[in-house]
C-alpha cells in the first residue's frame, strides 16, 4: 500500500513537471489585443471575440465608437492592434500608414433602416417620397449625431437636406452620441429611429419597419486592418482571419451585417 502511494506521488510529480511549464508558457505568450471598432458590428463582433479568445487563450478588448470618434482616438495615439471601421476610413488610415496596407478584409455590409416602438402601426417608407412624409409626420426622430462622426447620422442628414426638410426635422430630432439610437424609441423618447439595421435588431421593444428605399440608402462596408504600431501583428492577423471564417460570416449575417438589396 505504501509503495502504491509513493508510486502515485511520483506519477503526479512527473505529470506536473511535464505539463506545468506548458501552462506557464501559454499564459506568458498569450496576447492582449486591443480593438477599435465602429458600433455597427458590435452585435456579432463581441461574441466572436469572446469565442476566439476562449479557443486561443488570447484576450481581446474592444472599444466601440463612431467611425469619427475612432479616428480621433487613433490620431491621439490611443493604442490599438486591430481596427474595424468603414472601408473609407480604413483606406484613409492605410494612406497615412496608420494601418498595414494590403488586401482589405471586408467583414460586414450594413444598410440603414427605420424602426418604431413594438406594436405601433408601421409607416410607409417604400419610396423616398413616402419616407419624407413619414419623417414629417413623426413627432420625434432619433438618429446619430452627425457631428460625432456617426456614419448613419451623417448620411441621414444629407438625405434630409436633399429633401429640403432638414430645418423641420432638426426641431424634433433626438440626437444620439453613441450606442443604439433605437433605445430612444424603446424608452418612448422618440417615435421613430433611423439607424444602421445591425444596431436596431438587438434592441428589445422596437420593430424594424424596413431598410431605407434604395434611392436614398447607404450600404456601408466595414473592413478590418492591423495597426502598424501593433506589437502583436501576427496575432492580430489571426484574429482578423477568424472573422472571415464561414461560421463567423454566418453570425454576421444573422444579425443584419450582410445587407443585400
Amino acid at each position: 500500500m505504501v509503495n502504491g502511494v509513493r508510486l502515485c506521488k511520483r506519477v503526479l510529480v512527473t505529470l506536473c513537471l511535464a505539463f506545468c511549464p506548458a501552462v506557464i508558457a501559454t499564459d506568458a505568450t498569450a496576447a492582449e489585443l486591443k480593438v477599435l471598432s465602429g458600433g455597427a458590428v458590435k452585435a456579432a463582433l463581441t461574441e466572436l471575440a469572446e469565442t476566439w479568445g476562449r479557443e486561443t487563450g488570447n484576450r481581446v478588448t474592444i472599444t466601440y465608437a463612431t467611425t469619427g470618434a475612432s479616428l480621433q482616438k487613433l490620431a491621439a495615439g490611443e493604442p490599438a492592434d486591430v481596427v474595424v471601421l468603414a472601408t473609407e476610413a480604413i483606406e484613409q488610415l492605410a494612406a497615412k500608414g496608420t494601418v498595414i496596407a494590403g488586401p482589405k478584409a471586408d467583414v460586414a455590409r450594413v444598410g440603414i433602416g427605420v424602426a418604431i416602438r413594438e406594436g405601433a402601426p408601421k409607416p410607409d417608407i417604400s419610396t423616398p417620397e413616402a419616407m419624407k412624409q413619414t419623417v414629417l409626420a413623426a413627432k420625434s426622430i432619433a438618429y446619430m449625431d452627425p457631428s460625432k462622426g456617426g456614419t448613419s447620422g451623417i448620411h441621414f442628414t444629407k438625405v434630409l437636406e436633399e429633401m429640403g426638410i432638414a430645418s423641420v426635422v432638426q426641431s424634433k430630432a433626438v440626437l444620439v452620441d453613441t450606442g443604439f439610437a433605437a433605445e430612444r424609441v424603446a424608452t418612448g423618447e422618440a417615435e421613430i429611429v433611423v439607424h444602421q439595421i445591425s444596431e436596431i435588431l438587438p434592441v428589445k421593444g422596437v420593430s424594424l419597419v424596413g431598410p431605407l428605399p434604395r434611392e436614398i440608402q447607404k450600404v456601408t462596408i466595414y473592413s478590418a486592418a492591423v495597426v502598424t504600431k501593433s506589437d502583436a501583428q501576427e496575432v492580430a492577423k489571426a484574429f482578423i482571419a477568424s472573422m472571415m471564417a464561414p461560421g463567423a460570416r454566418a453570425r454576421f449575417a444573422a444579425v443584419g451585417l450582410d445587407y443585400r438589396e
